[in-house]
């Protein structure tokens, strides 16, 4: 078998999972929320599949929808998008992330890597016979600097990819972090994979701005979506796709040859639910920033150290002042000895640089957040109060 897949460990995700099951823990390390998602999004998807087409839809997605997601980012982003040639559906974002990597890159083409990152990214990059060169970021704001983008970028430098806002750290880059990174990006001519998943799930007031609309980054950025994480709705798998045709050729023909395309019903769906008014966004990102509050509120109250939550499902906590200093270690106690599970950060990192930080999950509903709040009182530094 191919050493790239066949050499992985279980994941550090599977192993709290599976804990988190046989302990009867509070699972806080799987992102994904508890809520069902929207009731009309859901409807529409039954009524298709039980009234609409379930055959092969065309492989670049329903027209429909992607005239819906050309529509929605020129709302919300001010894209100009040509649904015909710019815009693809695929079978999720990961989908879209391995089919650009292999449409992208060839054996010997570096790719810069930002860490903590998606833990696919790297065995992707690896099977598509690119060398990853890392930009490690660090806590508490995980910036970018003009110094290590200088370190990892070369003459032989293809891609970039980037997420943002960014899994784990929950940061959201500022305006000229992007504009330091698209500076990058033309002096060295490469191209930026920006996975951009998270774009809608942003608090206090901030408004997501993707690569793609910097000066200079139109012709040069695949942009990519998700409608599970638009909507809640994790398990649907639609991913989209945006790119200039001439980069969308190669990222298409990579498509056809992994899943085809993707089931209508969920497509029709996500087409309708894209086109909701402002107050269905609005709405979801203030349940999850309240969501947030609570927990990050309670977590303070016991004494934790708590660090900023920009954007994403996730806060994290700086374990440093507990005088912990190996997170795996500290989440594995955390969930057999105090019933929550919780994520090790340096599980993102490629060489674990960073091992003081631990992820969680708030988007759960409170009686969730407060029973694992509850259980973690023996734990805090301020528990005597």
């Amino acid at each position: 078998m191919n050493p790239i897949f066949a050499d992985l460990p279980t994941t550090v995700f599977e192993v709290m999972s599976a804990l988190a099951r046989e302990t009867g823990a509070v699972n806080l390390g799987q992102g994904f929320p508890d809520d069902p998602g929207p009731a009309d999004v859901r409807a529409k998807a039954a009524e298709a599949v039980v009234e609409g087409w379930n055959q092969y839809p065309p492989m670049m997605g329903l027209p429909e929808l992607r005239r819906a997601v050309a529509a929605h980012y020129a709302r919300w982003q001010g894209l100009d998008l040509d649904p015909e040639s710019e815009v693809m559906v695929t079978s999720g974002a990961t989908e879209a992330l391995a089919g650009a990597l292999m449409a992208l890159i060839e054996p010997g083409d570096e790719v810069v890597l930002f860490e903590p990152m998606y833990d696919a990214y790297l065995p992707l990059v690896r099977r598509a016979g690119g060398v990853p060169r890392f930009v490690t970021l660090t806590p508490p704001h995980f910036r970018l600097t003009e110094e290590a983008l200088a370190a990892a970028f070369s003459p032989r430098t293809k891609v970039v990819l980037l997420n943002n806002p960014l899994n784990p750290s929950a940061t959201v880059l500022p305006e000229e972090d992007l504009e330091l990174l698209a500076g990058f990006c033309q002096r060295y001519d490469a191209v930026a994979l920006c996975d951009e998943v998270w774009e809608h799930v942003v608090f206090d007031g901030r408004r997501h701005r993707p690569l793609m609309a910097f000066p200079g980054m139109r012709e040069r950025t695949v942009k990519i979506g998700s409608a599970g994480k638009i909507f809640s709705l994790t398990g649907w798998k639609v991913g989209f796709v945006m790119a200039p045709p001439h980069l969308m050729k190669g990222l298409a023909k990579a498509h056809q040859f992994l899943t085809f395309t993707t089931p209508p019903n969920l497509q029709a769906a996500v087409a309708y639910g894209l086109a909701k008014d402002d107050s269905y966004y609005e709405g979801m990102r203030a349940d999850f920033a309240r969501a947030r509050d609570r927990f990050a509120g309670g977590l303070k109250d016991l004494g934790f150290s708590v660090l900023p939550s920009a954007g994403t499902y996730f806060l994290n906590l700086d374990i440093a002042p507990l005088g912990e200093s190996d997170d795996v270690a500290f989440c594995e106690r955390l969930v057999r000895q105090h019933g929550v599970a919780a994520i090790p950060v340096s599980a993102f990192y490629a060489h674990r640089p960073v091992r003081n930080v631990v992820r969680f999950c708030f988007a759960k509903r409170d009686d969730t957040l407060d029973r694992a709040l509850e259980r973690l009182r023996g734990l805090a530094p301020g528990r005597a109060a």
